[in-house]
């Protein structure tokens, strides 16, 4: 068997993984060789959501093994979401494994349209996943995944919030607690305490993967999340225009200078097809994404079009993900989704265990 397992090692080593960056030897993915019913059986453990490509990943690997070194091999593959290690002597939130912060650096480019179809990818990919708007000026989620205006979430000993289900996703907004009508009236260290609130006493269970919408800018909630939460990573949401670029460089920063990596750039309303001609233009500028995500070494992990139909079905409480699951736009967001999640495998599989807390004492 172990002659086996060095040829099926041989071909798999040479297999790069799209979303693991590296190939399936050197990213530690073969957890087990063995033999049933006459058969080679090889367990693969991967650390991202994988249970909508499982079985045609494995009749894949299957067909090359079999090609290249003759073997009658199947696959099983296993989905493992690892948790991120929390550092700075910060503790991890309960009930969540790893914690992504979506943002930008300005308004109006589609942030929250991203977080939401990103989140929903996530969860159609086989994750557990919940979303957090914590945008508590302006909350939108609710619109977004369909909960209707007065629904309130549970209460578990008048003490914890239940998260509100919605779209297969576990939701929390402030728009749940207050009249849609009601504006929050607030300084900034109110703000960051209700952010802190919603965050640790909502009853977050057993998730993979945290979405937090976060509000446009690099203020009070920004630094809150920064110095109370563990978070795994953050993507930044820009269009090719050269002003949102420039916030966008600021939101980078910003997660830069509080350790908070930056996992990668989306590009949205990157081009414009006409519903009539067909014809495709560029309305914001092409090619921003890529260049700033050069620029401070990160990645440009997709883009996505300047579409009504997303705005459409976003505002009627379907997203794309859900309203057209096999289109582009949402094919897009899944791949995005996917990238993400195998950044964050990689991070957690190199991390090491948490900083020690160091005491110093006078005996």
């Amino acid at each position: 068997m172990q002659q086996t397992r060095a040829r099926i090692e041989a071909v798999l080593g040479q297999h790069q993984d799209p979303y693991l960056g590296t190939d399936l030897v050197s990213a530690g993915a073969i957890s087990g060789v063995g033999e049933e019913a006459g058969q080679c059986v090889v367990t693969l453990t991967l650390g991202y959501p994988c249970s909508d490509i499982r079985t045609a990943l494995a009749a894949e690997l299957a067909q090359l093994v079999k090609a290249q070194v003759d073997l009658d091999v199947r696959f099983d593959i296993v989905q493992k979401i690892e948790p991120h290690q929390a550092q700075r002597n910060l503790r991890n939130l309960d009930g969540v494994r790893n914690i992504i912060a979506v943002a930008s650096g300005k308004g109006g480019v589609g942030k929250s349209t991203t977080t939401v179809n990103l989140a929903l990818a996530m969860a159609q990919a086989g994750a557990r996943v919940g979303v957090l708007d914590a945008d508590i000026y302006g909350p939108s989620l609710g619109l977004m995944v369909g909960v209707a205006p007065g629904v309130h979430p549970d209460s578990d000993d008048e003490k914890y919030f239940k998260p509100v289900q919605a779209q297969g996703l576990q939701t929390m907004s402030m728009a749940y607690l207050i009249d849609e009508n009601t504006p929050m009236v607030w300084r900034g260290p109110m703000v960051s305490g209700a952010l802190q609130q919603l965050l640790t006493q909502t009853l977050w269970d057993d998730l993979d993967y945290l979405f937090i919408d976060m509000p446009p800018g690099t203020g009070d909630i920004q630094l809150t999340l920064s110095q109370k939460v563990p978070v795994t990573g953050s993507v930044v949401v820009t269009t090719p225009q050269d002003i949102a670029l420039l916030d966008a460089k600021k939101g980078i920063e910003m997660f830069r200078k509080v350790d908070i990596p930056v996992l990668g750039v989306v590009e949205n309303m990157s081009t414009h097809l006409c519903s009539n001609c067909g014809h495709e233009e560029h309305i914001f500028g092409a090619g921003g994404g890529a260049r700033i995500a050069a620029q401070y070494d990160t990645e440009l992990l997709g883009a996505l079009p300047l579409s009504l139909q997303i705005r459409e079905q976003t505002d009627a409480g379907k997203p794309t993900v859900v309203a057209d699951p096999n289109g582009q736009a949402a094919q897009s967001y899944l791949a995005i989704a996917r990238r993400v999640a195998g950044k964050i495998a990689r991070r957690n599989a190199s991390q090491g265990p948490a900083f020690p807390n160091i005491s110093v004492q006078n005996d």
